[in-house]
């Protein structure tokens, strides 16, 4: 029988993470994370170019808000006024579709020296656990080529050129390319006891955080323990046909390899119906082809942490929170010491008693 760690740290001793990546996974990843550490920096991509923030960034020629909005109000510590206002998108009129997120943050932006001050500014209105930090604060927008040596400019774009090409996705790339990366991002990787990537759309979530010039390099000089958290199901318009070894694979391609050293995957069953539904449109559950990940130097994890909302499957934001925390924690136990001083670094191995000499199971 598999023995697991229990996690008993208060919040504000929790591990220090960085998570990297953009989308609504992302923020639903960090819902989950703030229930068990305070010490968060979420690192946030800005090459969206579609809907309510490509309209801002094109009118103001302000970096896109709407991920960093998500972002701010998943780690939230504000009153139910506050978050339905937030949330609020317009109906009527130019504002169409706009959410009030949005246009506080773009406010804050032209009162603010630059776009981090005003992310930071918005984050201390909302009384956010832990930080969201714009990757970088230069305009980027993003490349996809495909194999076919078709090629299309603009994130929004991408899916559409995708499935009137009906082939792979080559490669990505940031226009202009290696922008510097935020310095405060950097140091929130140098200071990071786990390192997490995802989950979120691969090539327009993910991967543009990795072209910003020092975020590979820094990730490698960690000695954090990297996760790769795989989406649940193949993304329609992005990753059809690919199995966990082809995200990988595509990452160590954008990056380096050894970039990461885990890759949590859902074992949650899907419900025939709602598989159904998606074989429709594509996308399938997305397949943990192990093998194949070992041999790119990446160990794949399985743990239920999954659930369906409203016919769509997504990751469960607490279930995934705590199988991150319990696999740092997993990983942890071996490292003599403890920075907070505190016996056996705060897990316990349940069904195990602590020696002189490491862990070892209890006699019955």
């Amino acid at each position: 029988m598999e023995q697991r760690v229990s996690y008993r740290v208060p919040r504000e001793y929790g591990p220090r993470v960085a998570v990297i990546g953009g989308g609504h996974g992302l923020s639903t990843m960090l819902r989950g994370l703030k229930q068990y550490t305070e010490n968060i920096a979420a690192i946030v991509t800005v090459a969206d170019d579609g809907g309510g923030s490509g309209m801002l960034r094109q009118d103001l020629g302000m970096p896109p808000p709407g991920d960093i909005r998500n972002c701010l109000e998943a780690l939230a510590n504000t009153e139910p006024l506050m978050s339905q206002l937030m949330q609020y998108r317009f109906s009527e009129g130019s504002l169409a579709g706009q959410s009030f997120g949005n246009l506080f943050l773009a406010a804050l932006n032209g009162i603010s020296s630059s776009f981090d001050a005003a992310v930071s500014r918005m984050s201390e209105v909302l009384a956010i656990t832990g930080r969201v930090l714009p990757v970088t604060t230069a305009d980027v927008r993003l490349e996809a080529e495909f194999e076919n040596g078709a090629s299309v400019v603009g994130e929004s774009k991408i899916f559409y050129c995708k499935k009137r090409e009906d082939c792979r996705i080559k490669q990505v790339r940031l226009i202009p390319e290696r922008p510097k990366a935020l310095a405060e991002a950097i140091t929130a990787l140098r200071q990071a006891d786990m390192i997490v990537l995802g989950p979120g759309s691969l090539y327009t979530s993910i991967i543009p955080n990795l072209l910003v010039d020092g975020i590979v390099e820094t990730i490698q000089e960690s000695s954090a323990l990297k996760i790769y958290v795989a989406n649940v199901m193949t993304q329609e318009g992005e990753t059809e046909g690919y199995t966990v070894s082809d995200h990988i694979a595509a990452i160590i391609h954008h990056s380096a390899p050894g970039l990461v050293d885990l890759c949590l995957c859902n074992s949650s069953p899907i419900p025939k119906s709602v598989a159904a539904r998606y074989a429709e449109e594509g996308a399938e559950p997305l397949r943990g082809d192990v093998e194949a990940c070992a041999a790119l130097g990446v160990e794949v994890v399985s743990r239920p942490i999954a659930t369906v909302e409203d016919g769509y499957v997504r990751h469960h934001s607490v279930h995934l929170a705590r199988e991150l925390i319990l696999l740092h924690a997993e990983r942890s136990v071996r490292i003599a010491g403890d920075r907070f001083g505190r016996r056996d670094n705060g897990y316990r191995m349940e069904g195990r008693r602590r020696t002189e000499r490491g862990y070892e199971d209890e006699k019955k």
